[in-house]
């Protein structure tokens, strides 16, 4: 975890080989949340980026490097401290001839979206 104790996976679903539901709590007194922004927390989308890396790096036990990006989008905001509960669906899909994964990933609260993002991660 490259952010010590910023989230913790709180329950995970394997649907098949290729899709997961994770259930992860935000911890609303990480440090990070002081200075993003004090009294307003919002989680940040390059930290939401970084849990669907390790996530995604802990379903195949691959060090993976996020190579393409193609599509991210930020549709609500994330403040911990109304919204520490997200669910995760993960789609998973190996492309073994080029050595990566392309992951679909969509981060939801309550009802609201709050990110959908599309990658790719090499195997490094």
């Amino acid at each position: 975890m490259l952010l010590k104790d910023f989230y913790s996976v709180e329950s995970l679903e394997k649907k098949d080989d290729k899709n997961y539901i994770v259930w992860i709590k935000l911890n609303k007194t990480h440090d990070i949340f002081k200075g993003h922004f004090p009294n307003n927390p919002v989680t940040p989308g390059v930290c939401m980026m970084q849990i669907i890396k390790e996530l995604s790096e802990d379903f195949t036990g691959q060090k993976l490097f996020m190579s393409v990006v193609s599509n991210v989008k930020f549709m609500a905001l994330i403040n911990p401290e109304i919204h520490s509960d997200l669910r995760l669906e993960i789609n998973l899909a190996t492309d073994v001839d080029q050595a990566q994964y392309k992951v679909k990933t969509t981060a939801t609260y309550e009802q609201t979206v709050a990110l959908k993002m599309s990658t790719t991660f090499k195997i490094v």
